[in-house]
């Protein structure tokens, strides 16, 4: 059996429940939470919320999709040319990493522009590849591309290295 990572669409507001649910009937699944700084007019508060609204990612193979279409709270796999959308588990771990090492993430709709290319030298990204955004001082607004969104992270311009792209001259 081939598992592979998939996205699933979820009711809007259930991406927690579906995750548990899953995990319940012993699916590998994979909610990535956002850790939030939340001000009430009391206190300040940490909460998790899921990163991106109403997806989840599973991973199973071929015979296992119905069983998870059949969780409820599911509303079907994401599609890509017809089939369902595989994703890379090198983008999982990437996303993984990425909530581990920072807080207040934010989630912006992904827009193809071509860029200066960079590889993460250092850190918990260390090996990611992205697209430099912004030069500031001393640090760099980078991308991380995943599921046509986009990670942005304010990194060390120390822990970037220009990447040569293929049939490019200088």
């Amino acid at each position: 059996m081939s598992c592979k990572w998939y996205a699933i669409y979820t009711r809007p507001r259930w991406e927690k429940k579906v995750n548990t649910l899953l995990i319940q009937k012993g699916i590998e699944s994979y909610c990535p939470l956002n850790k939030v700084h939340r001000k009430w007019s009391d206190r300040i508060k940490i909460v998790d919320e899921p990163l991106f609204k109403s997806y989840v990612f599973v991973k199973v193979g071929e015979e296992d999709r119905s069983n998870v279409r059949m969780t409820d709270g599911v509303v079907n796999f994401v599609y890509w040319n017809g089939k369902p959308a595989i994703i890379k588990d090198k983008e999982i771990i990437a996303i993984q990493r990425f909530l581990d090492e920072y807080h207040d993430v934010e989630l912006v709709k992904m827009e193809l522009v071509p860029q200066q290319r960079v590889r993460v030298t250092a850190g918990p990204m260390m090996d990611q590849e992205g697209r430099v955004l912004e030069i500031n001082n001393k640090t760099a607004k980078v991308c991380i591309d995943s599921l046509g969104y986009m990670l942005v992270a304010y990194i060390d311009k120390k822990r970037l290295s220009s990447i040569q792209l293929p049939n490019q001259t200088e």
